[in-house]
């Protein structure tokens, strides 16, 4: 599985890439806002991202709510950095956007996926990244895990010609609360999981793992005669 980390933070960004494990970056307006940013700032601030990420995958969301609007957006946004990927929710605007983006070989991350049609018809108009939710679903007491798994099944079905290639499209659990989130999705299959550097900081910790630490650090301290 792939980790993206899903923040506009570059301290976060910058971060998680020193980790040595990070596949791309995903943002949406309201991580943007979260910095502190402004409109003015905005292009800029992707551009520092796509920098930071040297190649990797950078999804920025378009705001755009007609279909031409949505495409003259999106292709603006391509223009900023050969690694911005598109991001366009999933409404009945955004699918001839994406059929029309995909021949020009911008990719798309289709995002606020909430049932496998949604996402075979991503898949379908042709979006390089399909991105379906989980913690959302759990916010609300149903189980974001089993449409996931929905999900999963439904689109490595098929093939669908567009991303083969590039061995697309891929499907970003999105939506991540914790570390089973990222292990539940390992196992389904899916192919990344789009991460708030807290949660990914969470799969680095385990109470094991500290005690263990603990208890090294004590027992050398007793070797080198600096136990209190």
């Amino acid at each position: 599985m792939k980790f993206f980390i899903d923040t506009a933070d570059l301290d976060e960004i910058r971060e998680a890439q020193s980790w040595g494990i990070l596949s791309g970056v995903t943002t949406n307006p309201s991580l943007y806002a979260k910095t502190g940013g402004k409109l003015a700032d905005f292009e800029d601030h992707m551009v520092k991202i796509c920098e930071i990420c040297d190649g990797l995958p950078v999804s920025a969301e378009s705001t755009a709510e007609t279909t031409e609007a949505m495409i003259e957006e999106a292709e603006h946004l391509a223009s900023l950095a050969p690694n911005i990927v598109v991001k366009l929710p999933v409404c009945e605007a955004s699918l001839p956007a994406t059929h029309h983006l995909a021949k020009e070989g911008i990719r798309v991350n289709m995002t606020l996926v909430f049932s496998a049609p949604q996402a075979l018809l991503a898949a379908r108009a042709g979006a390089r990244y399909i991105s379906p939710f989980v913690g959302r679903f759990d916010d609300i007491a149903e189980d974001g895990l089993e449409q996931l798994n929905t999900v999963v099944t439904a689109v490595k079905n098929y093939s669908y010609g567009y991303w083969d290639e590039e061995g697309g499209p891929e499907i970003i659990t999105a939506s991540v609360r914790t570390p089973n989130h990222v292990t539940q999705a390992a196992l389904m299959g899916a192919d990344i999981a789009t991460v708030p550097f807290g949660a990914l900081k969470k799969c680095v910790h385990h109470p094991l793992t500290d005690q263990g630490l603990e208890r090294f650090a004590a027992d050398w301290a007793k070797v080198t005669g600096e136990a209190k």
